[in-house]
């Protein structure tokens, strides 16, 4: 089978969201019950969140509307107060965004031509005239653990811990090294590696963030960023080696990176101890001992359907094909390449489209030939590019807060939970500075444990998992900002992104 050609998939919905930060540093709000739009709230959240649609784009500007996440549109009225809605004609809710050089948005009406605009608390759009209280901030609302990706040179970022740099030269991005933490912090963001360095100004990485390793960031709709040191430097593949440094001279819009979520890599392991690997291109079988590129699989799951895709680094993806057996070789569209997802005390079950389960055969082969799963249709799976887990539930990150003992569920940034991997789908959860997690009689956390508990990991989707506690309850994030573990039962509120 010839090589086939990674492809980066295309960009979902949550990476084309944005929030937008007022001059007086609060953020476009949609207000639920109001039919109104403030600039009030501090944090980005659900109802600061924005996707941005785009009808029409160019280089310094682009025709828009912004719908927030329970579906209604920003709706600019004839006397220039805002609203949401559905739009009453062609042009109603559409703004012409114009992509200011410092990284800042304006949004023009482009009805009446007045400018968005913010007081500090109350948006409208009144005035003709543009000022520095027309300027928007745009800040990506995507999960901070990220991947860049280089549409020119077709190829991530990727740390390189024994050499302290980045390099933008991995065709595939199944490993750790190719995942990126991005901390915003007074207006500018900071690159963390997951060797937990910073990307600096120096083109080297750094063990403690500063003015040194802040970037500025232009931000376009779609997922594209162009990261700077704000005194006119760009930062951009250069050199045979693709170094990822600041310059001066980007050509062709080398300087422009595509932001996407991190996404999951997993190893799987048979009831052998085998791990499942890609053989002469196409074949699958349980026959390594240890975990080599192409025993890594790129976890596309539907969490509506709970059907699951398993890519391989060779760019195709695992299928049913004739006699039962599984190979590498199909597309992303084939029916064939569709699995069932069923879960057994931290280990996955796969059922085919077929309805047969996936097995070893006694020659190693995958096969689906089994109509009921047995321990040998079990397989244990690891996370095996994510050494640590950043988890966003629906009322912000998990965290620690100077204001409280407790893990809280409702940060603006997370706290790095350490993975320490234990039995199948068992971990410890280990917190930055090396202590562990510890559970209380009221089922809540605190980040100071002197001993490891165990905690139950499940996929849930593509970047989605439940975590179950070592009280036996699912941890869940409450609206209060406590984490707790008390639910019995998988509910919205149990689903963490990672």
């Amino acid at each position: 089978m010839d090589q086939v050609e990674w492809m980066p998939r295309q960009p979902k919905a949550e990476d084309l969201r944005v929030g937008l930060i007022s001059w007086a540093g609060s953020y476009l709000t949609f207000e639920t019950y109001k039919n109104t739009v403030t600039a009030t709230a501090k944090g980005l959240g659900r109802r600061q969140t924005w996707e941005i649609l785009v009808s029409d784009m160019h280089d310094t500007q682009a025709v828009v509307r912004l719908r927030s996440l329970q579906g209604f549109y920003l709706l600019c009225e004839a006397d220039g107060s805002l609203c949401y809605g559905r739009p009453r004609t062609s042009h109603h809710g559409c703004f012409l965004i114009h992509f200011h050089r410092s990284g800042k948005w304006t949004l023009q009406c482009i009805i009446s031509g007045r400018y968005l605009e913010s007081d500090g608390e109350d948006v409208f759009c009144t005035s003709w005239v543009l000022s520095a209280y027309h300027m928007w901030t745009p800040r990506p609302a995507l999960h901070v653990h990220v991947i860049l990706y280089s549409p020119l040179n077709h190829c991530y970022a990727r740390a390189d811990p024994t050499m302290g740099r980045v390099w933008v030269d991995a065709p595939v991005p199944c490993l750790k090294e190719c995942g990126f933490l991005l901390h915003f912090q007074d207006g500018c963001y900071h690159l963390e590696t997951s060797a937990h360095t910073f990307l600096s100004h120096l083109d080297r990485l750094v063990s403690q963030p500063s003015t040194q390793t802040a970037f500025h960031m232009q931000v376009r709709p779609g997922g594209l960023v162009a990261l700077s040191d704000g005194e006119g430097g760009m930062l951009y593949p250069q050199g045979t080696g693709l170094l990822l440094s600041l310059g001066s001279d980007p050509h062709g819009g080398e300087e422009w990176l595509i932001l996407q979520h991190c996404p999951t890599w997993v190893s799987l392991r048979s009831k052998t101890r085998k791990f499942l690997s890609v053989v002469y291109d196409v074949e699958v079988c349980a026959a390594s001992e240890h975990v080599t590129p192409m025993s890594l699989f790129q976890f596309e799951c539907d969490n509506k359907s709970r059907t699951l895709q398993l890519r391989s680094a060779n760019g195709c993806y695992l299928a049913q094909r004739r006699h039962k057996t599984v190979m590498a070789d199909g597309h992303q569209l084939e029916s064939e390449t569709f699995f069932r997802m069923h879960w057994n005390c931290g280990r996955i079950i796969l059922q085919s489209p077929s309805g047969h389960f996936l097995g070893i055969t006694a020659n190693g082969l995958l096969m689906a030939s089994v109509t009921t799963p047995g321990p040998n249709e079990e397989f244990g799976i690891r996370l095996a590019n994510r050494p640590f887990l950043a988890l966003r539930g629906r009322y912000g990150y998990v965290g620690t807060s100077s204001e409280h003992d407790l893990l809280q569920c409702n940060m603006d940034q997370p706290d790095c939970i350490h993975l320490l991997p234990c039995h199948q789908g068992i971990y410890h959860f280990q917190a930055q500075g090396g202590s562990f997690w510890s559970i209380t009689s009221f089922g809540t956390f605190r980040p100071w444990g002197k001993f490891a508990l165990n905690f139950g990991i499940e996929l849930q989707g593509s970047n989605l998992l439940t975590v179950l506690a070592p009280n036996g309850f699912y941890m869940r994030s409450d609206r209060s900002g406590a984490l707790l573990a008390d639910s019995r039962d998988i509910t919205k509120e149990c689903i963490w992104e990672f």
